[in-house]
C-alpha cells in the first residue's frame, strides 16, 4: 500500500509504480495513469439467453507517455493463459502493443 492509501496487487507492482512517478517527477514520462480499462470486445447478447454476456476488457497496470508515445505495462511474475490471450487480443484488435515488466 501506497502512503496515499492506494493499494497494489504486489510489491513488485507498488515498486513499478514508485519508479514511475520518478520518472514523472523528472519529466522523462508524463500522463501516468494507473488500472487503465481498454474494452477489446463489447458486450454481446446470445439468442435465447436471459442475459447479455459482458463486454472483454484489459486492465494495465501502467499508462503512461514516453516522448510523446503511449506506453501500456503490465508488471507479471508469471505470464497466465488468460494475460498472454488478452496481450495477443489487444494488439490483434486494437493495434496495441502491452509492455511486460517482469517482477
Amino acid at each position: 500500500m501506497a502512503a496515499d492509501g492506494t493499494t497494489f496487487d504486489s510489491r513488485a507492482e507498488h515498486r513499478r509504480w514508485a519508479h514511475l512517478c520518478q520518472l514523472q517527477a523528472m519529466s522523462l514520462i508524463s500522463d501516468l495513469r494507473r488500472q487503465v480499462v481498454f474494452e477489446m470486445v463489447p458486450s454481446v447478447k446470445f439468442a435465447g439467453a436471459a442475459r447479455a454476456r459482458p463486454a472483454i476488457r484489459y486492465i494495465a497496470d501502467f499508462v503512461y507517455l514516453e516522448n510523446g508515445i503511449e506506453v501500456i505495462e503490465d508488471v507479471k511474475g508469471v505470464e497466465t493463459p488468460e494475460f498472454k490471450i488478452k496481450r495477443h487480443l489487444m494488439k490483434a484488435l486494437l493495434g496495441l502493443e502491452v509492455k511486460v515488466v517482469k517482477k
